[in-house]
């Protein structure tokens, strides 16, 4: 999935050219490169469908080296990641209806790759077997309000992977102290938003779930894959609701699983959340620049490009990053507000700046 804005990580990420397109760590490879080449470690690359924006579909051509048009999927308007995956599904289904899928995000880190293969293929095998909807969980390493959480408790029948285990409930960004209990009950985990089924369990799972959405796509068998597909989706998605998958499928249905894994995963939402895979300075400071010098700061971020010379002094806790023309200076525990200033900058100052 590569259709986002990423307005949190604003100026960086922008509408024409969003954090999934950009090289945000700097090592050498976008968010999305690195999310296809984990995903060539899993199958071959005729098998890797890119869902996209319209707008994008440029960006992906240039960052993956001779993709095949019929593998990237564009999207008309956004409508969260309910459609998206539909859209996805149904149209894999004609190709292969015993196929199984994994659902990723284009804009997550992951460090431990070994791991998220052998985690994907044990969840390709109980997906194959059964009929069933499985998500990777991870850990909870602190409190944090930033992120969905699954209650889970031991399957009925004996797993062949002890980490797989019954999804009891979902729950959507709790507050401070609900979050600190579920870090202290040991039986929930992050919502890492990555997805693995087949294309039958998925495609019930809208039928019974959201038919309103089932209904759409269905309506399309006789033409995926065909010269008809793109008028047909263009139709669609100015029908289909805007809805997330969780809301739509995975907290209605009954045959949800999550496997606990460890594969040093960020789902990169936030500034904040790429401190932790920076190397910092001693100062501890997270820098990406070449020419930044720092005086009396510490636990900053800082991101500016390469030709720019930053000098700061005095600083504890800030975001400096700086992009296109446009400077963004923050407090790190008040990041949650940049939304709000990206809606403030396009009111005051308009779109050209977001």
């Amino acid at each position: 999935m590569a259709g986002g804005i990423g307005s949190r990580f604003w100026p960086m990420s922008r509408t024409a050219h969003p954090k999934q397109f950009m090289d945000i760590l700097g090592t050498g490879q976008t968010l999305l490169q690195q999310t296809y080449n984990r995903f060539l470690l899993l199958c071959p690359k005729e098998n890797i469908y890119i869902v996209t924006n319209d707008s994008y579909v440029g960006l992906v051509k240039e960052q993956i080296n001779g993709i095949a048009d019929s593998t990237i999927l564009s999207e008309p308007v956004r409508k969260n990641t309910a459609p998206c995956v539909a859209y996805a599904c149904y149209k894999i289904a004609q190709l292969n209806p015993n196929a199984v899928t994994v659902i990723a995000p284009s804009d997550h880190l992951i460090t431990k790759e070994d791991t998220f293969v052998k985690a994907i293929k044990s969840c390709f095998k109980k997906a194959a077997d059964e009929d069933c909807l499985l998500t990777l969980g991870i850990r909870p390493s602190r409190p944090d309000t930033g992120y969905g959480y699954i209650q889970f408790i031991e399957s009925e029948t004996k797993e062949d992977d002890s980490r797989i285990k019954k999804v009891k409930t979902f729950t959507e960004k709790p507050d401070l102290e609900m979050a600190k209990f579920f870090l202290q009950s040991g039986d929930f985990l992050w919502n890492s938003g990555i997805f693995v089924w087949s294309v039958k369990s998925v495609i019930k799972a809208f039928e019974m779930h959201s038919p309103e959405i089932g209904t759409l796509f269905k309506d399309g068998n006789a033409v995926y894959n065909t010269p008809k597909e793109a008028d047909f989706i263009a139709n669609v998605y100015n029908r289909c609701k805007n809805i997330s998958i969780d809301y739509a499928i995975m907290e209605k249905a009954e045959n949800v699983y999550v496997r606990a894994s460890v594969i040093g995963w960020s789902d990169l939402g936030t500034w904040g959340s790429l401190y932790d895979h920076i190397e910092c300075d001693p100062q501890k400071n997270a820098i990406v620049g070449k020419n930044v010098i720092s005086y009396n700061s510490k636990n900053c971020i800082v991101n500016v490009p390469k030709d720019k010379l930053v000098v700061m002094q005095g600083l504890d806790g800030y975001i400096v990053v700086e992009s296109d023309g446009i400077l963004l200076i923050c407090k790190k525990e008040d990041e949650q507000q940049i939304k709000t200033f990206v809606n403030d900058v396009k009111i005051k100052k308009g779109e050209k700046f977001i």
